[in-house]
C-alpha cells in the first residue's frame, strides 16, 4: 500500500531525546465487507465525482484508493472479513513516540500489522497509527514533546 509501504513512506531523521515527533490525520479508510473492492471503488469514485488512484495497491485485492489534491487526506477502500465501517490513519515521524503518547491519553495497542499498529480509543472506535507519508506535504501537522 502505497501510503503505509516501507518504500514510500519518508524516513524520519535520528532524534535527539527530548526532540519532537510530529503527527496528523492522513487518510480516512473505509473498511468494506465485499468479496471484490471494484464495487466499493465504482460506486465511492462515482459518488464523489473523483478518480480512481489505484485498484489494487499491494496486487492482493484488498487496498484501493481514491484520487485527492495534495492537500487532502487519503481516501482509501480496504477489503475486510468484519462489518463495514470506516477508520482514521494518523502519521508520524515517530511510530513509537506517537503510539506511547495516544496510550497516554487512554487508547490501547491493539495489534502491529506490517509497518503500523492498530489502536483503539478510549471510546472504542479503532484507528491505525502509519508512518509519515511522503506525498501529502500539504496536510497539517502537530508537534510534540
Amino acid at each position: 500500500m502505497r501510503w503505509r509501504g516501507d518504500r514510500d513512506a519518508v524516513t524520519p531523521p535520528v532524534k535527539q531525546r527530548g526532540a519532537k515527533h510530529r503527527s496528523g490525520l492522513v487518510a480516512l479508510v473505509l473498511d468494506c465487507q465485499v468479496e471484490s473492492l471494484d464495487i466499493a471503488i465504482d460506486f465511492w469514485s462515482q459518488a464523489l465525482h473523483r478518480g480512481v488512484a489505484s485498484r489494487d495497491q499491494d496486487g492482493d485485492g484488498k487496498y484501493g484508493e481514491i484520487e485527492t489534491s495534495d492537500d487532502e487526506p487519503y481516501l482509501l477502500l480496504q477489503r475486510v472479513d468484519h462489518e463495514p465501517r470506516a477508520h482514521l490513519d494518523l502519521q508520524t515521524d515517530d511510530l513509537d513516540a506517537e503510539v506511547a503518547r495516544l496510550e497516554a491519553l487512554g487508547a490501547t495497542r491493539v495489534k502491529f500489522i506490517k509497518r503500523w499498529w492498530v489502536m483503539q480509543a478510549p471510546t472504542g472506535h479503532r484507528f491505525c497509527v502509519v508512518r509519515q507519508q511522503p506525498n501529502k506535504p500539504g496536510l497539517p501537522q502537530n508537534a510534540w514533546t
